[in-house]
């Protein structure tokens, strides 16, 4: 056994704590949660409440956000017709042939952009962007970016220009 390999088993790294994650992050894991629950009750139309439950007994729900992600869901699948008129003129094509991740997507963005005004625009769109990059077929990303970017335009037009003006 070499010098530094008996050196390594006698004195083994400290272990470290580990760290809280940040709002941001959990933000970002209960987005991902809530993008499944929203995608399973798109395919299985299963009630809201049900899919909830089974969310929050059968994930690990310890680095996300559980308000924020009951929050996404609710406000999500109780608002659909709405979020759904906000982006549907900004498709190029019809609501049945959109992939069904894709809307989940961007009705999570769609909710965020018009119902979450302390979440940036930017925000909500990149956490979109990079919802669609992981669940998303592989172009998926870009499309989610051209739509709700164009819809940021409409409903968060103050908060892009005083932005632009700084």
């Amino acid at each position: 056994m070499s010098e530094v390999e008996t050196t390594n088993e006698q004195n083994p790294a400290p272990q470290r704590k580990d760290k809280k994650p940040s709002r941001s992050q959990m933000r970002s894991a209960s987005r991902r949660l809530a993008l499944q629950a929203v995608y399973q009750w798109q395919m299985n139309h299963t009630a809201v409440s049900e899919i909830e439950t089974q969310f929050v007994m059968d994930q690990d729900m310890g680095a996300c956000d559980k308000a924020y992600f009951r929050e996404v869901l609710q406000g999500v699948t109780s608002g659909t017709k709405k979020l759904d008129g906000l982006f549907e003129e900004l498709l190029d094509r019809p609501f049945s042939e959109l992939d069904p991740i894709e809307l989940a997507v961007l009705r999570i963005g769609a909710f965020e952009l018009s119902e979450r005004l302390d979440v940036p625009y930017r925000v909500a769109i990149n956490e979109s962007v990079e919802l669609a990059k992981g669940f998303g077929a592989t172009e998926s990303h870009k499309y989610v970016n051209g739509i709700l970017d164009k819809l940021a335009q409409r409903v968060r037009r103050e908060e892009i220009a005083a932005r632009r003006n700084k």
